[in-house]
């Protein structure tokens, strides 16, 4: 990486990791702010970030994971040997997004959510436990690798149907491909990461499969149905095409990724910012009734997706700027939320607002709104009351500043020790 580059991804990694005051300057200026950084037209303010996202014929989506970094040809080459990609339901639009959509809506409905929750409750409360024993062995313990890391990586694995013994290797693998993607990295590492996506590729290609000739009661089941629907003639399921392989691939690696990785971004700056803030820690042991607002809250306060790209269709005008077809803007949920012509003073962490106060941007909003939001809530209010109740005295290990990653698609804490 020669010295122009390297600087550049030392300014990129010191906005992503505080992107707030970034946030504020571009919400006080007029018009919309060019953020070469990003490489985008900055959206800041909550009307203008509504507006985007429910034009979705003027804002595509198609570039909307665009990576912050292009990796070197021999990690390519190492992707290129394996799925090719394909759109999914976070780069689609129209149509095409409707057919990606409709399986999730239908995997993570309400009735589906709800049969998982006593899971969710089991899984909160065995890995608080667990947790606090590490503390007491040890005196300090990571929450985020001791248990933020782990509780939505079990519970994405049960939805989609994945044996318990995979799970580990599909959550590292997804770590892995955020890595080559969004973070400079040595070209040994890229490599090594883009050989951890192919291992992932090549394990969902497997259940996609294995799914198809054995349909059961999961997730990966709904996808293929919807996505590969059985058009051959014979008594015999027909076996998966290599387009339907690589669409189902591209879609359940999506899934996958977003179904842990964004809700353990959200476990992470939860208790972070409670202890952080120690009046509302005490206020939630006292009060378990405020654990819903307390999610709703800590979500909007630090939005674990700061954000999505999307690209104009045609020219058109925004926040009074004029821009071409084809330029990309940021639209920028975590500064919205922050937005004080929405939220009365946005930068309090105040778990006691009201709900008319907290209808906040940090699932979306529109056609592309998170279908998992309640399956992430769920997990937040099951983590909230599994440690306030085993682990009332939890606290800082020290007075360090906790580092967090330097990315805007699942902002969390790199590490979050932990002590009582």
């Amino acid at each position: 990486m020669d010295p122009a580059q390297r600087t550049r991804h030392d300014r990129l990694d010191e906005l992503q990791r505080d992107p707030y005051p970034l946030y504020d300057r571009a919400r006080r200026a007029d018009g919309l702010t060019y953020e070469p950084l990003l490489d985008a037209w900055l959206v800041s303010r909550d009307a203008d970030v509504r507006e985007v996202l429910l034009r979705p014929q003027d804002f595509s989506s198609a570039q909307s994971l665009r990576p912050d970094v292009q990796p070197a040809p021999a990690a390519l080459a190492v992707l290129g040997s394996g799925f090719a990609p394909r759109p999914t339901v976070v780069s689609t639009d129209g149509p095409a997004h409707r057919r990606h959509r409709a399986p999730l809506n239908s995997g993570l409905s309400a009735a589906r959510v709800a049969a998982l929750t006593p899971y969710i409750t089991r899984q909160a409360e065995t890995l608080a436990e667990e947790f606090a024993a590490t503390v007491a062995a040890h005196g300090r313990a990571d929450l985020m690798a001791h248990y933020a890391r782990r509780l939505p990586g079990a519970v994405v694995g049960r939805l989609l149907g994945l044996d318990p013994a995979d799970v580990p290797a599909a959550v590292h693998g997804s770590y892995s491909a955020e890595r080559l993607l969004f973070r400079p990295l040595p070209e040994a590492d890229q490599i090594a990461a883009a050989r951890d996506v192919l291992a992932l590729q090549e394990l969902l290609d497997r259940y996609a499969r294995d799914r198809r000739a054995e349909p059961r009661d999961d997730l990966i089941t709904t996808l293929v149905t919807a996505l590969a629907p059985d058009a051959g003639l014979g008594p015999g399921p027909r076996e998966l095409t290599d387009d339907q392989r690589c669409e189902l691939v591209a879609n359940l690696q999506n899934l996958l990724i977003a179904g842990h990785l964004t809700t353990t971004a959200l476990i992470g700056t939860t208790v972070l910012h409670l202890l952080r803030h120690r009046d509302q820690w005490d206020l939630l042991r006292s009060r378990p009734d405020l654990v819903p607002a307390a999610v709703e809250e800590a979500a909007r306060y630090d939005t674990a997706v700061q954000g999505f790209r999307r690209t104009t269709t045609r020219p058109v005008t925004l926040a009074g700027t004029e821009l071409p077809a084809g330029a990309t803007v940021f639209v920028a949920y975590g500064s919205a939320n922050r937005d004080p012509a929405r939220h009365v003073d946005p930068d309090v962490f105040d778990i006691t607002r009201t709900p008319a106060h907290t209808r906040h941007l940090a699932f979306g909003h529109g056609p592309h709104g998170c279908p998992g939001s309640q399956l992430a809530r769920v997990q937040l209010r099951a983590t909230l009351h599994a440690l306030t109740r085993r682990l009332p005295g939890l606290r800082p290990a020290d007075d360090r500043p906790v580092p967090m990653l330097p990315t805007l698609i699942h902002r969390s804490p790199g590490e979050l020790l932990l002590t009582c």
